[in-house]
């Protein structure tokens, strides 16, 4: 996992970078492979902005937050981005178990072409008899 770290209008601190790194190896758990994760940090006003963009192989996850100090603003960014791994992670899950054949209107549709081949049968029989 590469880390990349920008402040724009803030100090640079050792204990901001900690943090960061440790949020940031909490997303761990959702992906493998090769991917970067970069983190902008800037203040304006009175308001405390945290973005984060994580980019895979196969996915691209973006966040950004604010709050009244720095780390409010990082764990909020850090909730966002979960919810987004987590909903993709639902929908990857549902699309490897869900079969378009076991629908209700697939069901339908294969029971009505079902009962004309065998009304065709049947008059194929009749016919030949």
């Amino acid at each position: 996992m590469k880390l990349k770290i920008s402040f724009k209008h803030l100090k640079h601190t050792p204990a901001l970078d900690q943090r960061i790194k440790e949020k940031s190896e909490k997303l761990e758990k959702y992906f493998e492979g090769n991917t970067s994760v970069s983190w902008v940090c800037w203040v304006h006003g009175d308001e405390h902005w945290a973005e984060i963009k994580v980019h895979g192989p196969k996915f691209d996850f973006f966040a950004k937050a604010y709050a009244d100090n720095m780390y409010k603003s990082l764990d909020l960014c850090i909730e966002k981005i979960e919810r987004q791994f987590e909903k993709q992670k639902d929908i990857y899950k549902n699309r490897i178990h869900h079969s378009p054949y076991q629908t209700p209107k697939y069901q339908e549709i294969e029971s009505r072409v079902w009962d004309e081949i065998e009304f065709q049968e049947k008059e194929r029989e009749e016919q030949s008899a």
